[in-house]
């Protein structure tokens, strides 16, 4: 297991499509773990393959508190299948350092995937866990939080990571 580093905004490889994932073999499982691992480190709730520079339709989230004990779920080739109602979060990004912003989502969610040992499942979430999983789903896609965002924000948000990757605060 390693803490791989993170990809921050502009980066362009953050828009990259990832491909789906043949089969889940030792090479996958390295890398869910290194996701796992690099997640907590951040800390952060979710992870995408492509954050860490590995365009595979990946991801992990976690959305237990400090105090509780981890509830660790893993998606391979994730299909959302069923988008219920809307909800209005303030999400971060951990390739987006400092910054937070009230998004609008689906309040509820199925996804269709496969687990850490190749299994198929399907799960029905609503919350921060719902959330997240459509926050790391567009991660797969290339798509990024200030795609949800109004223009005014989005150019603030761009000139707030352009200052931090210059050196400034």
């Amino acid at each position: 297991m390693a803490i791989r580093p993170i990809l921050h905004y502009p980066d362009p490889r953050l828009r990259t499509k990832a491909a789906p994932v043949a089969d889940v073999g030792p090479e996958i499982r390295e890398l869910i773990e290194d996701l796992a691992e690099t997640m907590y480190a951040a800390p952060g709730v979710g992870l995408a393959a492509p954050q860490v520079d590995v365009p595979l339709r990946v991801f992990v989230v976690d959305i237990a508190a400090a105090d509780e004990p981890s509830s660790l779920h893993v998606f391979v080739n994730p299909e959302i299948v069923r988008r219920e109602g809307t909800l209005s979060w303030q999400e971060g990004c951990l390739s987006f350092p400092t910054v937070a912003e009230e998004i609008e989502r689906a309040a509820a969610v199925t996804v269709r995937a496969r687990d850490a040992d190749g299994q198929p499942f399907e799960l029905q979430a609503d919350g921060l866990l719902a959330v997240a999983i459509q926050h790391e789903h567009d991660h797969l896609d290339g798509v990024l939080m200030v795609d949800h965002i109004g223009p005014l924000k989005r150019r603030i948000v761009h000139r707030k990571m352009m200052k931090r990757q210059r050196g400034g605060s």
